[in-house]
Order: structure tokens, then C-alpha cells, then sequence
């Protein structure tokens, strides 16, 4: 998921201490007979309505529920996973546990959580999409699969636009129903290209997860496994999305170079007062528009442009279980509440997030124009498992060899020849060790 502000390890208490105590090796007191049961569960929430809707939901639950008692345990997106395998492995682990999808593979692997397959209630199964639950589907070790959490929370890619610019250019206004092609949106930024405005920009600081899950409309993997081994594949539907935005670059000259090295946020100032028109970016970042924009600033969200499908790569949050939890039960039926339709939504709205409850997306509060729910709510249908999450080796590939090669690339210093020669070639390298 998105980079969580460094802002959030404030606000985390040592896990260790605050989780630990469980009887047992597990992450929830040993309860007498005629004590309540006992559950810790770690949220990662760091966003200010974010953890106020996770406490209110917790707090809610223990009022409705005296015999079984839900602590709020805050932890951090920054160390959570370092957290995790000391907890793991000194049997302190909490027993429910807030992530997202990409790390639970590990811990399902290594038997430190709990398989949910036959347990999940069925009012919670089929309000969930199935495309949300393969994104928390792995192979728990013994060469079986198995639903390692509950999926709650996803993030698609959209465009934010300046509304002033957008209706100046004349051009269509996409809509969820009838998003622009890459070429629609090629010309509109061709279009508003003008009197020292570009048409768009595209942050690339940390370019692998943007490119590859964007090169899926085009049905871009990256990877093939064949017989049993990965490699990696760069063919033409995975050139596409690339070359378009090089060309948009160098070719058109209508994306703006200074945004090329900044963050995903860092461009907002310059996008305000006008200096570019079509941001593309997470849905969450609509939170940072509302909150900073000057006033009279007018700005609209619209669907990410589309290829042959407009399929999206996704990861969840997640809600997982112990393995040597005492109480997984009852730490089940906790998760089937904090998870309902109604609760998503706020959990949602808290984090600028998309609920994959089909009846949070429903709600009234996701389908409104105001701040683009509407336009972030409907993209969330195209959202897929992204195959890449899926292999062995991803991150090491995506740190040394994907992030410097894109880079280089994008900055216009390799061909695109030298770029797909190097991602397969070193990236093979690399997944090969992950493979013997």
C-alpha cells in the first residue's frame, strides 16, 4: 500500500510490551471461567479519524460484548513486520493483527498464522468480493492454499484534475462509466498543455508499484511461471504503459519534468497554482487536497485511463489471526463486527481508503460526489490481485533492479530496449536464488 507518514511512529507504543503478557504463547490473556476473554489487537491505523474510527469501533464492541474484551494495541507501518517476527517467535503475538496483504505470505509460510478458510462466517465471505479475498489467499507450507486475513481496505489509482484547466481544454470529462483510453488522455494532456502549464505530472520517486500496477490495463504481468519457476517477462503489453509515459515526457512534452524525481504528495503546491492540470495518484491523496488546497481551488476526481481492460493492481489491509492465539474464535467474531458493511465505511472515509464490503461500498458516504467517493468508489470494481505480489523475490527485484532501471529510463538516460534487457536479465538473477 502507500508509504504511511513518518508522522504515525509517534504515536506507536512498544509492541512488544503493550502485546505481550498473553498465557500461554498466545497473544490474549488466560481467562478464569468467570473472567471475560481477553484479545489484543493491533491496529495501524495513523491517521487521525482513522484511529478515532478504530477506537469507536472497539470501544463499541466491548459494550456490546462484556465477556469478551477487545484492547487497543497502536502500532506503526514503519516497523510492524520487525515487530511481528520477534513477537512471532517469543509467542507474544497479539491475537488479532492489523497489515496488508504482501506481508502475510511469509507469516502464512511460516505458520504464525491462522488458516480462515473453514472458519469465516458467510454473512463476512460473500460480502467480500473474490477478487479481494486472492489477494490474502497463499500457500500456508504445506502446499496447500489458505485465506491467511480479511480484506478490508484497497487503494486504486485515479486522476486529479484542475477543474479550471479541464474545462478549458474542452475536452470529454471521463467518468466511471466511460473513463478515457490512454490515448483520450494522451491528448487531453496535449491539450492543456499551454502558456507554461503542463498537461499532467507524474511523481516517480518510487515508480515500480504505479508502473506495474497501471501496466495491467494493458495486461502487463512482469513476471511468467512456467514449470514451476518465475522469471521475469518485459514484452509489449508491458512496454506500453512505459513507453506512454515517456513519450509524454520527451515526445509530447506535455508531463512535467520537475514533478519526474518528487513523491507521490510533493507536487500539490505547483499543482495548485496551476502548473500543471491532471494529477494521477492513489485515491488517498484526495484527504491532502481537501485539507491543503487554497480556497476557491477547484478540483475534480476522475477515473485512471484504461487499455485493453481497466484492471488495476491492488493489495489490502488485512486483518489476520495468531496461530497461537487462545481465543481464535472469539478473535473471529470480533473481526466479523470491526469488518461489517457499516463499520468498513467509516473505516474507509477514515482513511481516504475503498472498502471491499460490497454493502460499505453501497453506503451513502462512498457513493457521493462530494471529495470524488463516487469516482474512487466505482474504480474499485476493476481492482485485481496484483500478480506480482505473488512471487518469491518481488521486493529484492523491485529495490535493486526495477526502481534504479525505471528511473533511469524515465529520466531518459537508457533506451527502452536497455531497460527490459536489464529488468529480465538481472531480475532472473536476482529470483533465481529465491527459487533453488
Amino acid at each position: 500500500m502507500r508509504i504511511r507518514s513518518a508522522l504515525a511512529a509517534a504515536a506507536v507504543l512498544t509492541l512488544a510490551a503493550a502485546c505481550g503478557g498473553g498465557g500461554g504463547g498466545g497473544g490474549g490473556s488466560s481467562s478464569a471461567p468467570d473472567e471475560p476473554v481477553k484479545l489484543n489487537f493491533l491496529s495501524l491505523a495513523w491517521q487521525k479519524e482513522s484511529v478515532a474510527a478504530n477506537k469507536q469501533i472497539v470501544e463499541e464492541w466491548n459494550k456490546a460484548n462484556p465477556n469478551i474484551q477487545v484492547t487497543y494495541v497502536q502500532g506503526s507501518w514503519d516497523n510492524v513486520n520487525d515487530q511481528l517476527v520477534t513477537q512471532f517467535a517469543g509467542g507474544t503475538a497479539p491475537d488479532v493483527i492489523h497489515n496488508d496483504s504482501p506481508a502475510l505470505s511469509g507469516f502464512a509460510s511460516d505458520g504464525y498464522l491462522l488458516d480462515l478458510s473453514a472458519k469465516l462466517p458467510a454473512e463476512l465471505k460473500n460480502d467480500i468480493p473474490q477478487a479481494a479475498w486472492d489477494t490474502v489467499t497463499f500457500d500456508g507450507g504445506q502446499g496447500e492454499q489458505g485465506i491467511y486475513g480479511v480484506p478490508f481496505l484497497q487503494e486504486s489509482q485515479v486522476i486529479i484534475a484542475n477543474k479550471k484547466l479541464l474545462d478549458a481544454a474542452k475536452v470529454r470529462v471521463p467518468t466511471a462509466d466511460k473513463p478515457w483510453t490512454w490515448d483520450e488522455f494522451s491528448e487531453a494532456a496535449k491539450k492543456m498543455t499551454k502558456d507554461g502549464t503542463y498537461g499532467v505530472a507524474w511523481p516517480m520517486k518510487s515508480p515500480v508499484n504505479k508502473i506495474l500496477n497501471l501496466s495491467l490495463t494493458y495486461g502487463g504481468t512482469f513476471f511468467q511461471t512456467a514449470g514451476g519457476k518465475t522469471t521475469v517477462k518485459v514484452g509489449p503489453e508491458e512496454r506500453e504503459v512505459l513507453q506512454r509515459i515517456h513519450d509524454q515526457l520527451y515526445k509530447d512534452k506535455s508531463a512535467d519534468p520537475a514533478a519526474l524525481g518528487q513523491g507521490t504528495a510533493d507536487p500539490l503546491p505547483a499543482f495548485y497554482q496551476g502548473k500543471f492540470a491532471l494529477l494521477p495518484a492513489g485515491v488517498y491523496l484526495r484527504q491532502q487536497v481537501v485539507e491543503q488546497a487554497p480556497e476557491g481551488f477547484e478540483w475534480v476526481t476522475l477515473p485512471g485511463p484504461v487499455g485493453t481492460s481497466a484492471q488495476q493492481g491492488a493489495v489490502s489491509q488485512t486483518l489476520s489471526i495468531a496461530q497461537d492465539s487462545e481465543h481464535p474464535d472469539e478473535a473471529l467474531k470480533f473481526i466479523a463486527f470491526f469488518l461489517n458493511g457499516a463499520n468498513q465505511a467509516k473505516l474507509a472515509k477514515g482513511d481516504w481508503l475503498l472498502p471491499t464490503s460490497r454493502t460499505a461500498a453501497a453506503d451513502p458516504s462512498m457513493t457521493t460526489g462530494e471529495n470524488g467517493w463516487d469516482v474512487a468508489t466505482a474504480s474499485a470494481k476493476n481492482l485485481v490481485v496484483a500478480p506480482f505480489l505473488k512471487v518469491n523475490g518481488f521486493d529484492e527485484w523491485e529495490t535493486k533492479v526495477a526502481a534504479p532501471v525505471l528511473q533511469e529510463y524515465l529520466a531518459n538516460k537508457i533506451t527502452i530496449d536497455e531497460a527490459a534487457t536489464r529488468l529480465v536479465e538481472d531480475g532472473n538473477k536476482v529470483l533465481e536464488r529465491y527459487q533453488r
